[in-house]
């Protein structure tokens, strides 16, 4: 049958790009373009076009009058809508996003751009609210150093970027609400990700206070699919000048962006867990630094990543001068449950807790304010740590985590596989191990034990509660559940602090760190009389960090230590997971950058071995690729290829390629 559509008379060519699975296909095909399809056919619109016989998705990056292609060219199928939804600014991030992570351009536009809602689309466009933001007040701000200085840049349209230590008891949500409506008065626009959709309904509230409703919005996964994608067209037509989200909201096609937030990047739920797995901190800056805007990453804690921004220059400090601190936070002690046996409370016996932390909390509850007790989430595994001091046992060789699968086969390297076949302790020398066992629930019935009387409450989990009353009670809560109080807890506990001390993971001093940080801050001031018990031997540095509030000191020491010993930040690593035949091949046949350090191949337990297309029960291994940062590019780029070869051949089961990945051992 004779194909009898007429060609567009202006630029007949689509140059799309296809949304395949495969690595070896990603890159763009040119397809013709009818005369009815030619208005509506515009860079950044859907588009389905056949491929291989198949009908798939795809999206047009760009209209042509000629092309490569030397045979004949197919027909765009049909356009799927007229909308826009790939917008220029986008198209370059997803483009740097699949290098820097050494992905492919189909996976981060599945993260970038939702589900179309035909519905929603086709529903009549609003009129734009209007935008009255009433004058901020800089006084907040005036208690960081430089901070009235960071308010006036953003006013004047210019791009600072800063690392924000935020005060304990600070309302950060209002602070960065405030920031907010600074740019919007100026008449661009800002993109806040926040690591779950609690504290994306706290900077909401704020944001509908300081810049209206309607201007905010929040985008998030549990509106539905309806409402989430009438927002995100609201923001894409840029009638959102406020945009609030979880992780994928960083890809937000957010109109004239001015300034990009970050609040807690330390948390692990801002890691995409989807190919290619990019950090939405990094996804940020990298946003800020394409578009030349404003940038700023707070938090109780930092981490070393946002350190070594400001240790590069990138971004400079917004910290508080040392008396305020000191005014601010509350007082924290430290108790080493190693002591215990000398108790002589058996009050003190039943709650695990020292009769210190026993008596800080018993006045706490007197004076009439709520204790918050926190326990470390079940399901952490404890790293191998020595019996007598705790230490932390790490391989000689790469400096990453040991593990004890049979004490008959010594102890074995997570990351390089390397066996200790007789393990000493570096710092006192024994040769005896422990492990670490922790449990909410039974944590909250000692303590209802041990404080007869007094109301429990607990929180965690798919059981989180928001805020409790200002009244005589004990909370229990997982990291990252605390409940807020009005004025704040009278007493904090902090149980456990091996259970997170001794993960067996790069980021466990620097976690534990903010999770005790995010809880500390919810207690009174010290002239208050808050009080916070840390239960972890006093030496430790990252309890001497919470004792003296120090997170920045914290960070410096961390990223020192990372460079030190050749670890992310201050080197690129890519981890690559499979079948232990498939990956040797993939390395061997990867081009890797001169100078690269490969660590491996080392087993991968049972919970880290789902990969795609693969068996769950298939034996799983894992390769180190280390090299400087200078050469990250190049490294992404010579395993991108390397997939893209062994993904076209079809002789080889599936591999996974993380760079940086947030947890290594």
């Amino acid at each position: 049958m004779t194909d009898v559509r007429q060609a567009a008379e202006h630029e007949p060519v689509a140059r799309v790009l296809p949304m395949l699975t495969v690595p070896h296909l990603d890159r763009d095909f040119d397809y013709l373009v009818s005369a009815e399809q030619s208005d509506d056919a515009q860079p950044g619109v859907r588009v389905k076009v056949r491929f291989h016989g198949r009908l798939v998705d795809g999206f047009v990056l760009e209209r042509r009058s000629d092309t490569d292609h030397e045979g004949k060219l197919g027909w765009l199928d049909r356009v799927v809508s007229s909308e826009r939804v790939l917008t220029p600014d986008v198209r370059r991030l997803v483009d740097a996003v699949a290098a820097r992570y050494a992905g492919t351009r189909p996976d981060v536009l599945r993260l970038a751009v939702p589900p179309r809602h035909a519905t929603v689309e086709k529903q009549p466009v609003p009129e734009p609210p209007a935008v009255v933001a009433p004058a901020v007040d800089p006084a907040a701000w005036a208690d960081y150093h430089r901070g009235s200085q960071f308010l006036d840049a953003l006013a004047e349209g210019r791009a600072a970027r800063a690392v924000w230590q935020a005060l304990p008891g600070e309302r950060w949500a209002d602070r960065l609400a405030e920031a907010a409506a600074v740019v919007v008065s100026s008449g661009r626009s800002v993109l806040a990700v926040m690591p779950d959709q609690r504290d994306v309904d706290a900077l909401h509230a704020a944001a509908v206070r300081h810049v209206g409703e309607g201007v905010a919005v929040a985008l998030s996964a549990g509106l539905g699919p309806s409402a989430r994608y009438r927002r995100w067209l609201s923001v894409l037509r840029g009638h959102a000048r406020f945009v609030i989200g979880t992780r994928s909201a960083v890809f937000a096609p957010v109109v004239d962006l001015g300034l990009v937030m970050v609040w807690d990047d330390g948390d692990d739920t801002l890691a995409e867990p989807r190919s290619p797995y990019p950090h939405a901190r990094e996804v940020a800056m990298l946003r800020a630094h394409q578009l030349r805007c404003a940038a700023l990453i707070g938090g109780y804690a930092r981490t070393a990543e946002a350190h070594a921004l400001v240790a590069s220059r990138w971004a400079h400090d917004l910290v508080a001068p040392r008396p305020t601190v000191r005014t601010r936070s509350p007082r924290v002690v430290a108790l080493d449950d190693s002591a215990f046996a000398q108790e002589r409370d058996p009050a003190a016996h039943t709650a695990r807790l020292p009769t210190m932390a026993l008596d800080a909390a018993r006045a706490a509850l007197r004076s009439g304010h709520p204790v918050l007790v926190q326990v470390p989430r079940r399901g952490y595994v404890p790293a191998l740590a020595c019996g007598k001091c705790r230490t932390i046992a790490r391989c000689r060789h790469c400096t990453g985590p040991m593990s004890l699968p049979d004490r008959a086969a010594g102890a074995v390297c997570r990351w390089c596989g390397r066996v200790e076949p007789s393990l000493r302790c570096v710092r006192c020398g024994s040769d005896a191990v422990r492990a670490v066992v922790v449990g909410a629930r039974r944590t909250a019935e000692e303590l209802g034990r041990a404080l007869p009387g007094t109301t429990v409450i607990t929180s965690g989990g798919d059981a989180m509660v928001a805020e409790v009353p200002a009244t005589p009670s004990l909370v229990v809560s997982t990291p990252g559940a605390e409940p807020t109080v009005p004025g704040g807890y009278g007493a904090a506990l902090l149980l456990d602090g091996w259970a997170l001390l001794g993960r067996q993971d790069l980021r466990a001093s620097e976690d534990a760190l903010r999770r005790w940080m995010a809880a500390a801050a919810l207690v009174r001031s010290r002239g208050d009389g808050g009080v916070v018990a840390v239960v972890a031997e006093t030496a430790i540095p990252t309890v001497q960090a919470l004792i003296r509030w120090d997170p920045v000191g914290h960070a410096d020491a961390e990223l020192a230590a990372r460079t030190d010993v050749g670890l992310p930040p201050a080197v690129h690593m890519a981890a690559v997971d499979g079948p232990p035949a498939a990956v040797a091949a993939l390395i061997e046949a990867a081009r890797l950058p001169d100078g690269s350090d490969v660590l491996g191949p080392v087993d991968l337990p049972a919970g880290a071995r789902a990969l795609p297309g693969a068996d769950r029960d298939a034996e799983v291994s894992r390769m180190l690729v280390r090299v400087s940062r200078s050469t990250g590019l190049e490294l992404a780029s010579a395993l991108r290829r390397a997939t893209g070869v062994f993904s076209a051949r079809h002789d080889q089961p599936p591999v996974r390629v993380q760079i940086d990945p947030l947890h290594i051992g």
